[in-house]
This record gives structure tokens, sequence and C-alpha cells, in this order.
């Protein structure tokens, strides 16, 4: 088997050796045919091609005999660049480079330096590689090349401008993304061809966001046209807001960027801000040298000193920095004067920061953590511990901003982790403007709205928003250190923190159950919740009553000197929700019921384990859990009687089968149509029954029976 191997080798050789020979004294283009797709051919000459030149011709077969002929050292004019390039003793490169535009022209279009059809090249070129007059070699090359279907603007401004999704209904094409060239994948888009719809035609992207969104239904006054109405129309249709879409804000925030041409790798330019002539949701904030109006803020989770304020967006952000010596610049240590700024108002005018200043005694909440190194400390006055902006709206300008500064003097000892506070909250009138959490029905993951009644001086009332909250235990858990965590719908949760309990507090019982169930109750400082996702604060019926329950143990114990009994160290919140309808295929919840519950433990010390220390020392402490929950419970909507043998025989008349449903002609006196009590509906339409009626006996047709009867 060997021998075989060496002998077909030492061939194979041998047959390399001869054409290497052979090509170094014949000249050959490696390939020799080539079927060119794209605007850039390559291809290798070999051989001894110190003297060769090489020529280009467009050329076209034989009528009689279908070849195309020797080759011809004459060059001429094509729309090909021919280059060649040595990379080698005996192999050149030759490239040829199409010299115009692939794109396709558009309608109108006169620039002639475009593809007036799909199919832009359909040509064959011959180059020849010739020795003074003689050719040598010759390449075939067949180009067949389309034009291509990206705009010729489209790497530079090319973004669609979307309205702002916030106000308005979704967009009737919301994956058209690309400016004047057809988005694949998207069907809805009017820039893509019959040609181009057949590629994707199969695969078009589902739902709202490939523009597939549910019809109006027919009882839309909107939708019925005046040349194509049924005789019921105008008399029994439905007004119902566009506003009032399930889709609104889902994809969108309003905002626009235009891509601006440049380098790949050069840095982004930051351009001056441009002050906008009235402020809109969204819009930055300018002073009266139109700069931004700036707040720390945290931007990609990391604080940023001097970030631009949006209009009508509120947040409330935490910063800690880390200080080995006193502060001397802001935002920590910031001059009066320059808190006390110049605003434009949005209306022509401008507004002037109120600031007021208080001092802050207990330092514990910005103080978290401390690495003493020397036991004198160097103590730093007035620094700056809090910003709590309130910004005044109407319309569309700004009519006041009240900055609340809080300051204090902190001891610093060595290395000190400082935690400050920076709010902004917009108000229009008596109320914040603060988000919804859906519209109408709420959405999962939107914060439960809660709320407490504040009682005017005539006696009405209006609805305070608040949260219901959780436990957010932090650092090292301790209930002195937790934070609170607003509920969100739809999200069951359990968290809870760490409470230190010693055999001292264990003698007092009654003080340290008073204790727990202060802090549970600062987790719900509430008396409603709103059903729905926009409630109106001025309207009671928007919201429902949250039940308080407090559960006995079950077993009546005595406190012994260690142990106490019925601490309320559970908190469960109960949510009841209900799907009230439909909109759109988007199914609206609203809440039913709310319900707090408490959950009554027994804490006695644990000294097992070779730990009795806490049973020895009155002082000695252990960690007890107070924990809070919330779940939400799903109402099984009533599914209705059972069908009659009516509707299963005969589905043309079944309503949910078809699109026409004669059964609901009268649909707003009927059970299925909620947009008014039912009383107020049954009432309209006897109205209604009883002036068709006298319509009829007064009309023409009741005229002319009696005048035939007579």
């Amino acid at each position: 088997m060997a021998n075989v191997v060496d002998i077909l080798f030492s061939r194979l050789s041998i047959l390399l050796f001869i054409s290497l020979a052979h090509t170094q004294n014949n000249i050959v283009f490696q390939p020799s045919f080539l079927t060119a797709t794209g605007p850039t051919v390559t291809a290798l000459l070999l051989g001894n091609t110190s003297e060769i030149s090489l020529k280009l011709r467009t050329v076209s077969p034989s009528n009689t005999t279908g070849s195309i002929g020797s080759p011809w050292c004459v060059a001429e004019v094509t729309q090909w660049v021919l280059t060649k390039e040595q990379v080698g003793k005996t192999a050149v490169r030759v490239q040829l480079r199409l010299d115009r535009s692939l794109r396709l022209c558009g309608e109108n279009e006169t620039d002639t330096d475009c593809c007036p059809q799909p199919l832009c090249v359909l040509e064959t070129l011959q180059v020849s590689a010739c020795v003074g007059e003689t050719p040598q070699a010759s390449l075939l090359i067949q180009a067949k090349i389309y034009a291509l279907l990206v705009s010729a603007n489209a790497g530079f401004d090319n973004k669609t401008v979307i309205p702002n999704q916030v106000y308005q209904p979704l967009g009737s094409c919301p994956c058209d993304l690309t400016f004047r060239a057809c988005d694949v994948r998207c069907c809805c888009d009017k820039d893509c061809s019959i040609e181009d719809l057949q590629l994707f035609t199969s695969h078009c992207l589902p739902g709202p966001f490939g523009g597939q969104v549910a019809p109006a239904p027919d009882y839309q006054c909107s939708v019925q046209s005046s040349e194509n109405s049924p005789d019921w129309f105008p008399f029994l249709c439905v007004n119902s807001p566009p506003e009032n879409n399930p889709y609104l804000g889902l994809f969108y925030q309003g905002d626009t960027i235009t891509s601006q041409p440049g380098p790949s790798f050069q840095g982004p330019h930051l351009s001056a801000p441009v002050p906008a002539n009235v402020y809109i949701q969204g819009s930055p904030i300018f002073t009266i040298n139109d700069q931004y109006f700036t707040i720390p803020q945290k931007v990609l989770g990391q604080c940023v000193n001097r970030a631009p304020v949006a209009f009508l967006k509120n947040f409330k952000v935490k910063c800690v920095t880390l200080l080995r010596s006193c502060p001397a610049g802001p935002p920590l240590q910031t001059p009066l004067a320059n808190l006390r700024i110049k605003v434009k108002n949005g209306q022509g005018g401008d507004v002037i920061v109120d600031v007021t200043d208080k001092v802050a005694i207990d330092l514990s909440q910005f103080i978290s953590s401390t690495d003493a190194s020397s036991d004198e400390g160097l103590v730093c006055e007035n620094v700056t511990l809090a910003l709590d902006y309130k910004v005044y709206w109407k319309g569309n300008g700004i009519t006041s901003i009240t900055l609340s500064r809080t300051v204090g003097n902190i001891t610093l000892n060595g290395r000190m982790a400082l935690t400050t506070r920076y709010s902004a909250v917009f108000i229009n009138g008596e109320g914040a403007g603060e988000p919804n959490s859906g519209n109408p029905g709420y959405q999962v993951g939107r914060p439960v709205i809660a709320g407490i009644v504040d009682t005017f001086d005539n006696d009405t009332g209006s609805v305070q928003r608040t949260s219901v909250n959780l436990w957010k235990p932090v650092n090292d858990g301790l209930c002195s250190t937790a934070e609170m965590k607003s509920v969100l719908f739809g999200q069951n949760s359990t968290s809870g923190c760490l409470l230190p309990v010693s055999r001292q507090n264990l003698t007092h019982c009654d003080l340290l159950r008073e204790t727990v169930a202060s802090l549970q109750a600062a987790l719900i400082t509430a008396t409603y919740v709103a059903k729905s996702g926009n409630p109106d604060p001025l309207t009671m019926t928007d919201w429902v009553n949250i039940s308080f329950v407090t559960q006995n143990s079950s077993s009546a114990m005595e406190d012994s000197e260690s142990s106490c009994h019925g601490v309320p160290s559970h908190l469960q919140i109960h949510v009841w929700s209900l799907v009230t309808g439909v909109v759109d295929g988007l199914s609206q919840r609203d809440i039913q019921a709310l319900q707090v519950s408490y959950s009554l433990s027994s804490w006695a010390l644990d000294c097992g384990g070779g730990d009795v220390a806490p049973c020895v020392d009155p002082v000695e402490t252990q960690l007890f859990p107070i924990t809070s929950s919330v779940t939400f419970i799903d109402i099984p909507i009533n599914t209705g009687p059972p069908k009659t043998r009516f509707q299963i025989n005969f589905t043309e008349y079944d309503c949910d089968r078809n699109d026409v449903c004669w059964p609901e002609l009268a649909f707003p006196i009927t059970r299925y149509y909620t947009g008014e009590p039912y009383s107020q509906s049954l009432a309209k339409g006897l109205i209604l029954v009883f002036f068709f009626i006298a319509a009829s006996i007064l009309g023409t047709p009741w005229r002319q029976i009696r005048q035939a009867w007579n």
C-alpha cells in the first residue's frame, strides 16, 4: 500500500511541475469565464506578464454561428473601469469595476445615473491580454446585475418621522422604519413593490407591530360612510374616541432622532441646544441663557451631575458619593445664587427658582457607612444632602419652580459614603403629573394606584395619589435601613426585612407588638385603590375602599418572660381583578377589591446550637423576620347560559361566528353595551322607538292608508 502511494505522489509532482513550467511560458486567465452579479469582478492572469497590455471591449454572439469570435487587441469605451495589480513574478490581479450607479430610478426622475429597470446591466465583456497587437489570452465575463432596492440617501437621512404616539393612536404601519425604502417582512410598507412582497409575503411581521391591528367594529359611528350605511345609522351607532386605545404609547415615546452624515469612526459632536417655542412632554427645559436646566440624575445606572430635565417627566434618584475630604464643588457645595436661576417658562417669559433651605438634624439616612481612621474628625459645613424640585405648569408653560434644599454638617473620619437625594415633580393645579397604569384597564407590570381622600372647604373630596408598598431590603437587610417598593399589577411578590429583638424587648410584648404593627402599617397608608389604570381623582366611583382584616391567633396563648405571642409579623395583600372587556384584542382588567390582612406569630429566643448569649445577656439581640406579600386573584368571567338548540343548529344567526349579528340590531339597549348604565340606555332606546312609531303614524304612509280606507 505504501508503494502505491509513493508512485501516485511522484506522478502528481511531475504533472504539477510540467503545468507550472507550461504556465510560465504561456499566458492564461484563471478562470477564463466569469458570471458577474455585482459591480466588481476579479480574475488572475498567470504567466510571463512583463510585456502584457489589457484591452476591454463589449462583445455579442454572432447571428450565424452564435460564437463570440477571436480576441481582439483594440480597446473600446465601456461603462467598466479596468485595473491591474502585480501580485507576484508570474501573476497579475485583473479587476473590473462598474462606473455607474445601481440605484433604481424613481417616478418622473430625469437623472441618467440610475437604472430605469430592475435588470440594470445585461452584457458580455471580453478582456484580452495582448503583446503588441497579438492577443495571447482572453477572459469572457457575462454581467447580469439588478438594481439595488435601497434609496440613494438611505445612509444619511433615512428615518421615518413618527408622530408622538403618547397622544395619538397606533400608526398604520409601525414596522415602516426606513424612509423611501422597503423594510423586509413589513407587508404594510408602501415603499415595497409587488416583486418585493413576493419575497416575504408568507413571513410578515405579526401583531400590531406589523400593522395587523383589529379594525374598528361596525357599530362605531366613524366606520360607516354616507354612501354605504345601514338603515339604522346613525341612530344606533356608538361614539368611542380614538384616544381610548389600549395601544397608546406601546411602541414610541414621541422622540425622533435624525441621523447625521459623517465617518463611522468619528466621535459624535454635541450640537448647541435649540430651545423650543413651547414645552411639550419630554422636551428639555431651558434657562434664560439658552442652556439646559440640569439636575443630578441617573443615566444608564450612573449618576450624572448635570443631566437635562425633561418637561412633565418626574424622577427621584439617589446618588452615593465616596468622600475622603470635604466637597468643594457642585452639587454637594453649590452657592445659593447658582440655584436661584432664571428658567424659560415656554410662553415667552421666565420664572426664577424659589429656594428654601432646611437643616437636617438626623444624618443616619444620608450617611451609609464610615471607615474611621482617626479619632478627630473633619467637619464639613453646609453639605447639600437633598434637592427636591416642584415645577408648577399649566398648558404648555411653567408657572413657577420651588426648590427645597436639605443641608447638614457632617463629620468626616477617614472615608465616608454619602447618599444624596434628588427629585423633580411636575404639578398641575392640585395634583401631580403622575403617569397612569393603563388605558383604561391595568397593564401587567405597572404600579397599583392607591389614594387618600382630601376634603376641600366646600366639602368636595379629591383623591390624592399614593402607592401600595412592600418591603425592599437593602444592604444589611435590617428594617431600619429597608426601603419600600410599589406593588406591580399582576405580579405576585414576597419580601421582608429583619428586626433585632433582645430578651429585654420580649418582656414588653405590648410595646413590641405596637412597634411591629407600626412598621407594617407604614407600607399601606392609603384607604382607596383605583379600579382602572387611569382614574379620575374627582370621581369617587373610580375608586374602591381597601378592607383591613386582623387575623386572631388560633389559640389564646399568654406571654412569658422570653416569648411574645400575637406579633403581626406578616402582612398579606390580596387583590381581586376582573376582565371587564376587550379593546382591539387586548383584555382590560380592573381591580374589584383589595384586602389587607395580618398573620400573627409567636416570637421566642432560640438559644440552641451553643449560642446562649441572647438568653443570658438581656441586651444581646436576635434577628426576627417581618414579611409582606401580595397575591393577585383572577375572578372567573361569567360565561353566561348554555347555548340553545337554535344557536347550535342555525350558526348563521350566532353573533360569535358571524360579522353581521341580527339579534344585536338594537345594540345600545342590550346587555352587551357597557358604555353607560343599562337603565339609561333602555330609557333612551324606548324614547327612540316612540319617535319611530310617531313618525310612522303621522307620516305620509299612514296618511295614504287612511285615504285609501275612506
